[in-house]
């Protein structure tokens, strides 16, 4: 067996950035948890399905973006993707078992899709067999996983990736960018959003929907709500430091950025402690009663903050520009 000792997964619920986070701690790269989520601009991402609860949410969005502003955090982040219902498998299996062979020989760490569950994971070494990886439900280490089965699901998303350093932009650039993207997101811009889904403003109002005529699946609010309230905590401490960053007449408006978003982690928070994830693993309706009409109303809260802090970012974009 080859392997990279020291990389493991360090527990988030957004499993791609907690993959992120494994590699560069692994690279010795010195950034905090607010800095990459909100520089890549997930501390500002609400995606849900049309449904308003299906648990995919979280992942099934068009995430490119992430890597493109990861550059600006000084992130090399490449790799290989493939779909088993275009035919694409066999030789996407083959591409990422050599990259990540060539990868870790010489000291890259790489994470993937679906390794075990359908979430991300580090693969922190490999053998004749296949992949060993670290993340949900095997936080310590786990495999090998064969390297043909690799995307062999129902989903039949291939996705591995390698992470290198990089050149960090101008922090000017890092936080326009990455508020652009927000605000793009936040009001559904179709070049992130994928059929069927709905993202930022648009993503609350079926949520909302979902809660008040109680059709939304237990286990898909939980998540959602789980994932949605860790991301928007990281959005306050990305602002604040943010804000260290720069001098000048724009620290008021990092101010008033940092307190709609702590409005909007604070309803979001209150969803999570509703419908606790993990309490019960079922699909089924949660039905319309006081308690989803409570948390409709904590996501009228979430949404409305939401929208008033967005018109705040694009005031910092065009301050920044």
């Amino acid at each position: 067996m080859k392997e990279l000792k020291s990389l493991r997964w360090v527990p988030h619920w957004v499993s791609h950035l907690a993959c992120i986070r494994g590699c560069i701690d692994y690279l010795g790269i010195e950034m905090t948890d607010g800095w990459l989520y909100g520089g890549t601009g997930h501390a500002f991402v609400l995606n849900v399905n049309k449904d308003g609860s299906c648990p995919s949410g979280p992942t099934a969005w068009n995430h490119k973006v992430l890597f493109a502003l990861g550059e600006n955090l000084g992130l090399s982040i490449d790799g290989v993707t493939g779909m088993k219902q275009r035919g694409e498998l066999a030789e996407a299996q083959e591409r990422a078992w050599d990259l990540v062979r060539r990868s870790i020989d010489a000291g890259v760490p790489c994470y993937g899709w679906e390794l075990g569950v359908p979430e991300y994971y580090v693969v922190y070494g490999y053998d004749d067999v296949g992949y060993y990886y670290s993340g949900p439900e095997a936080d310590d280490g786990k495999g090998p996983k064969p390297w043909r089965e690799l995307a062999d699901t129902g989903i039949g998303w291939l996705e591995m990736r390698t992470v290198e350093p990089g050149r960090a932009a101008e922090d000017a650039k890092t936080v326009r960018e990455a508020l652009t993207f927000a605000l793009e997101i936040g009001r559904s811009s179709d070049k992130w959003i994928l059929p069927e889904y709905h993202g930022g403003l648009a993503g609350y109002d079926a949520w909302i929907r979902a809660m008040e005529d109680g059709s939304a699946g237990r286990f898909g609010v939980g998540y959602n709500a789980s994932v949605w309230a860790k991301c928007r905590r990281m959005a306050p401490e990305f602002l604040r430091e943010a804000k260290g960053r720069f001098k000048g007449d724009i620290a008021p408006l990092f101010d008033e950025a940092v307190g709609r978003y702590e409005e909007v982690s604070l309803a979001l928070d209150a969803v999570a402690e509703a419908y606790p994830f993990g309490v019960e693993y079922e699909m089924d309706p949660i039905g319309a009663d006081e308690k989803s009409a409570g948390a409709a109303e904590h996501l009228r809260k979430a949404r409305a903050a939401e929208e008033a802090g967005l018109g705040v970012l694009g005031q910092i974009v065009e301050s920044l520009a």
